[in-house]
């Protein structure tokens, strides 16, 4: 999934990548004495402010310091808070929201260098720096030790903010999520006195550093410091062969792709198609299930785009595989009266996950929510509605079901901070737009009404306790924070973290006492 996919409504996961491979990670070179600093009147300036992914926002910080070490981004932490300057962080540069790319933001920090990847022999973790991307830390991991983390689909993004929100992908349904692997922390902190030090939490540590470290789990990116690097290794994991420390991914995955036209679609075959799906993943997401190594994404898109695709890869191959892919993609279509466009084919597991192809940023709107059960016959006709309908036929936009639960669902909710440990689906309501001219009003307000249809018999939003179980911090909505956009009484906060704001709140209030690190969905210090 690509961000020229988001705003197409489509993507090949299945298919290689167009750009390069990632390099691998090599020893770093001597580190200057403190963070580079970039200016408005520096040639590097436009480049560092247009890395963020979403073109509907574009910062202009005083500054740019752009770090190399854990120590320069103490320096630069505590430059910025002596200015009084209001700081934001950016790794790979993938927020979805305008957490960085804010008017406010004054001193932005950039960790974008700092992408090492190795192993740590006296933590018996691997170590990971912020600013490495996934398909650099997949082919790192793999060719080295031939073990993986259970993170995202799309080898461009940043591990920075990408663990924070929790981390899931194409291994989470057989091994859970990012989180679960995460065995520690290190973070830039700020203390009430405005002092900047850098500290180590892990699932090892008592207290109020075993708090921060449980923070991290699920708590999303921006809230309590700056995570200078990642520790993973699987908790059920022992001794010290780094080999046996983490997951190991298979050496090939069969991808597929299977295109339906609406050309060729009712509004009563549309209906029968997403009740198929939704009730295929209430049958087959135990974590015991033959099917626990898909996953799958359904792109529901707009008539304009003229298809709806499903695509996705299955951990294994051979004639086993190809027969538990065909009657996957049967079972969707069964009763359909409309043959699917299918294409199947077997890839190196690398090759399928760590190729980066880099798209240019793209202004594009996205909302969220889990599923716990298929949509309802109202929820389905008023997708079709939407879809269909006059500006379906006139504008990109796309609700994609991604595949979610098995392995997931077995961690208990308390065990870190993602809440939501019993969903099936998550739903990723969103549509774009190629000229960043364009205000983009037609967009959002089809997406905005969309979103409130669904969930209508919910307040408009997808609350906690019914068939959804709130929304995803990693796909950010500063809609729900606002009071005009969100007026169905359930707070922004439950529905990201459900009962898990409170204890956030106690944690921000130890480590993030002055709220030096903020942003329109961060977590607020307790009144």
């Amino acid at each position: 999934m690509t961000r020229r996919g988001v705003l197409a409504g489509t993507a090949a996961l299945g298919a290689t990548a167009a750009g390069l491979s990632a390099p691998e990670a090599v020893a770093a070179a001597p580190a200057r004495s403190g963070p580079a600093t970039v200016g408005p009147d520096d040639t590097r300036y436009p480049s560092l402010i247009l890395r963020g992914s979403n073109a509907r926002f574009v910062g202009k910080p005083d500054y740019i310091r752009v770090a190399d070490t854990t120590g320069q981004v103490v320096e630069a932490v505590q430059q910025a808070v002596r200015e009084g300057r209001r700081i934001a962080v950016r790794s790979g540069g993938h927020c979805f929201e305008n957490f960085v790319d804010d008017p406010s933001v004054k001193a932005l920090i950039d960790l974008s260098s700092m992408n090492a990847v190795h192993y740590d022999a006296s933590r018996r973790a691997f170590a990971v720096e912020p600013g490495a991307l996934l398909g650099q830390v997949y082919r790192r991991l793999f060719t080295e030790w031939g073990v993986a983390i259970p993170a995202g689909a799309t080898a461009e993004v940043g591990v920075g903010g990408h663990v924070l929100g929790g981390g899931y992908g194409a291994l989470s349904r057989r091994y859970g999520l990012s989180v679960d692997h995460l065995y520690g922390v290190e973070v830039v902190v700020v203390d009430a006195s405005g002092k900047a030090s850098n500290v180590v939490a892990t699932r090892d540590s008592s207290g109020p550093l075993r708090e921060l470290w449980w923070a991290h789990t699920g708590g999303g990116g921006g809230n309590f410091g700056i995570v200078t690097r990642y520790w993973f290794r699987d908790p059920a994991a022992t001794g010290s062969d780094p080999a046996r420390l983490l997951p190991r991914p298979p050496a090939s995955v069969l991808t597929f792709t299977a295109s339906w036209s609406w050309k060729d679609l009712d509004e009563r075959s549309f209906a029968r198609l997403v009740r198929n799906h939704g009730t295929w993943y209430e049958n087959n997401s135990a974590p015991g299930s033959p099917y626990a190594g898909l996953f799958s994404v359904m792109m529901l898109n707009t008539r304009k785009i003229g298809t709806l695709d499903l695509v996705g890869r299955l951990d294994s191959t051979g004639p086993g595989a190809r027969r538990l892919m065909d009657d996957y993609v049967a079972a969707i279509d069964q009763g359909i009266g409309s043959r699917p466009t299918v294409n199947q084919q077997t890839q190196p597991w690398l090759e399928a996950h760590a190729n980066v192809s880099e798209s240019a940023p793209t202004p594009f709107k996205v909302k969220s929510g889990y599923l716990r059960r298929r949509f309802t016959d109202r929820q389905i006709g008023v997708l079709h509605e939407h879809l269909t309908g006059k500006a379906g036929d006139e504008l990109d936009g796309s609700l994609w079901l991604v595949s979610y639960g098995g392995k997931v669902n077995t961690v208990p909710v308390d065990a870190t901070a993602v809440a939501q440990r019993d969903s099936i689906l998550k739903a990723v309501y969103m549509t774009g737009w190629k000229d960043p001219k364009h205000d983009g009003a037609a967009e959002l307000a089809w997406v905005r009404d969309l979103y409130k249809a669904v969930y209508a018999d919910s307040g408009g939003v997808p609350a906690p306790g019914t068939d959804s179980d709130g929304s995803f911090i990693n796909y950010p909505d500063a809609d729900l924070a606002d009071p005009a956009l969100n007026t169905s009484g359930t707070p922004w906060h439950t529905l990201y973290y459900k009962g898990h704001y409170a204890r956030l709140q106690r944690v921000k209030a130890h480590w993030d006492p002055r709220n030096e690190f903020r942003h329109a969905l961060s977590i607020r210090p307790p009144h």
